[in-house]
């Protein structure tokens, strides 16, 4: 089990949801009926791949032990198990929330993660 998780989330979206004290999601994960997670190995292939190119992003740490049952690690991409989460993440579960913004290469500069 990883102890910690990570969203990439528009800040904005990330903001109304800190406002509202809940996050249910964004369009993707109301689309999938899941939330979208990624684990530390998982989390640059996610930027580049579904968040290329755009900026204002934020990268959330979650505590994958808050998150109880309705998280549950399917496969995705190549056979590898992501994970995701039915339900809404409680804004007690996170740990921080760092911007993740693009660097001089042109892919996201991620912040120090745990591992």
């Amino acid at each position: 089990m990883h102890a910690t998780l990570y969203k990439i989330a528009p800040e904005a979206l990330w903001r109304v949801a800190e406002i509202e004290g809940r996050f249910t999601g964004a369009p993707v994960d109301l689309t999938d009926g899941f939330i979208h997670f990624s684990t530390r190995d998982q989390a640059v292939e996610t930027a580049d791949r579904h968040f290329s190119g755009q900026d204002g992003l934020l990268l959330v740490a979650v505590d994958a032990s808050a998150l109880g049952e309705k998280l549950i690690f399917e496969p995705s991409r190549g056979g590898a198990l992501f994970p995701h989460l039915y339900g809404e993440l409680p804004l007690s579960a996170v740990k921080w929330v760092k911007p993740l913004p693009i660097g001089a290469d042109g892919r996201h500069a991620f912040p120090d993660m745990e591992p």
